[in-house]
């Protein structure tokens, strides 16, 4: 089950604005970068004044979500496609949860391959590093 497209980070440009004034919250198997709405609006320092006006202010109205799973992970992709799969799953779980505006990339660490981790595991683990971020309703 995949998440909903109105809820899917896709552009590289995206990515690289939750990596470069993101914060970061990390877990045994994750890395949590989160763009907090506040952050969209204003304007980087190390951008130009035109980019601003190139954001997409309808899409700030869900929390966008991307999977960054490299092949340090493993070297097999059906193995990168099942953890993905597992985290999509959860995350949708969570996805009511969430306060709107958010752009978020979790990272699969590459110890993750290896222990055989179950879906049960991931969601409390992504339960923990979203309320960790602060990214659900009320900070719970």
């Amino acid at each position: 089950m995949a998440l909903p497209k109105a809820h899917r980070l896709k552009s590289r440009k995206d990515f690289q604005a939750v990596f470069r004034e993101g914060i970061r919250r990390h877990s045994s198997h994750f890395i949590l970068r989160a763009l907090s709405p506040s952050r969209l609006k204003e304007p980087s320092l190390n951008t130009a004044p035109n980019t601003s006006s190139e954001i997409n202010y309808e899409s700030l109205a869900n929390t966008q979500i991307g999977i960054s799973i490299s092949t340090k992970v493993s070297k097999r992709a059906v193995i990168r496609n099942r953890i993905k799969r597992q985290i999509t799953a959860d995350l949708y779980k969570l996805l009511p949860k969430l306060s709107p505006g958010w752009r978020l990339v979790l990272i699969v660490k590459p110890t993750t391959a290896e222990s055989e981790c179950v879906s049960q595991q991931f969601l409390q683990e992504l339960e923990q590093l979203l309320a960790k971020a602060e990214v659900f309703h009320g900070h719970s």
